[in-house]
């Protein structure tokens, strides 16, 4: 299916918004403006908005500690993102939250989770909310390779087979739980996909560092679950640019990788070459994205330095929702 212009320049502005996100708060957390550990999403793009741009506000999705790009893409707000990343009562969460645990429930983005594997239990929770509620809506819980070897993610997948919710077990393939290589610490080594096709599930499998990829895959998916046919698995192979944490030196790494995996493995770089080779978009067209996606950023970070912080009264506000 091929993609409108409009739509087409939306995704590259999603992925370039967030790549900017992340790119300055990379600089920013170095100022020691910024509490708490950061987790950095950059050259992961194409998965959180190849997929998202298939969702709307009713379908919902569960984060990691990695999920600055997953809210972004889902339609959080960036200035309301940076505030609550810089601590400030006008933040997504009042400031409460910070980088792991975003959440905005308008856009249907459950939270982030600083537990590896925890989100996906909610996610088969929001699956079966969404079955009762019959209008075809869908959750998606995000993991990383390191999530794969999670008890609570074992038992998700089973409580999701046996009761047919539509959930999708998304796993984002990085290479790398925290500084364990994928190869030594998952027994399949194959893949991780092929785990979940044991618990009796539909898997597909696709390159996470091409948009295209990821959309169309994604299209397959979401189409089987929302036809009624139970969970999903995907498991899309990626690569993360920057640590494990801000401030992970990352001697894992082989030589020169980080340059390879910039260099060939970026998915922006490869969406750009994939439109402007095919003449859907022009070089102009994308550079004008990239200088409105600084502005934007630019804009967010003196906005959220601005801010206001929370006050000691706060601190007992929000404890619980009212229903």
């Amino acid at each position: 299916m091929q993609l409108s212009r409009e739509a087409l320049l939306r995704a590259y502005r999603q992925m370039k918004i967030i790549r900017e996100f992340e790119e300055r708060l990379h600089v920013e957390i170095q100022t020691g403006e910024i509490a708490g550990f950061t987790h950095l999403y950059c050259g992961q793009e194409a998965v959180a908005v190849g997929v998202c741009e298939h969702l709307s506000v009713e379908d919902k999705i569960v984060s990691t500690h990695r999920g600055h790009g997953h809210c972004l893409a889902k339609g959080c707000d960036v200035n309301g993102m940076m505030a609550e990343i810089w601590g400030s009562r006008e933040g997504l969460c009042k400031g409460k939250g910070g980088s792991m645990h975003i959440a905005d429930v308008d856009q249907g983005m459950l939270g982030a989770n600083g537990i590896v594997g925890a989100g996906s239990p909610i996610g088969v929770g929001a699956a079966l909310a969404a079955k009762l509620d019959g209008k075809g809506s869908v959750a998606i819980t995000f993991s990383g390779d390191g999530a794969c070897n999670q008890g609570t993610t074992f038992e998700a997948m089973n409580l999701a087979v046996v009761t047919k919710a539509p959930c999708i077990f998304l796993f984002e393939n990085n290479h790398y739980s925290e500084h364990t290589g994928f190869e030594y610490a998952v027994g399949t080594q194959r893949d991780i996909a092929s785990r979940a096709e044991a618990f009796g599930m539909k898997v597909w499998r696709g390159d996470g560092t091409d948009f295209f990829s990821v959309h169309d895959t994604m299209r397959e998916v979401l189409d089987y679950v929302r036809a009624g046919n139970g969970p999903a698995a995907v498991e899309f192979d990626t690569e993360r640019f920057f640590g494990h944490f801000e401030g992970d030196p990352q001697r894992y790494r082989g030589p020169g990788e980080l340059d390879r995996i910039r260099e060939m493995r970026d998915c922006l770089k490869i969406f750009r070459a994939n439109v402007t080779g095919a003449k859907l978009l022009t070089d102009a067209d994308l550079d004008a994205v990239d200088k409105d996606a600084l502005e934007a950023i630019e804009n967010a970070v003196v906005a959220a330095r601005a801010a206001a912080r929370p006050t000691p009264a706060d601190v007992l506000a929000d404890v619980y929702i009212a229903y």
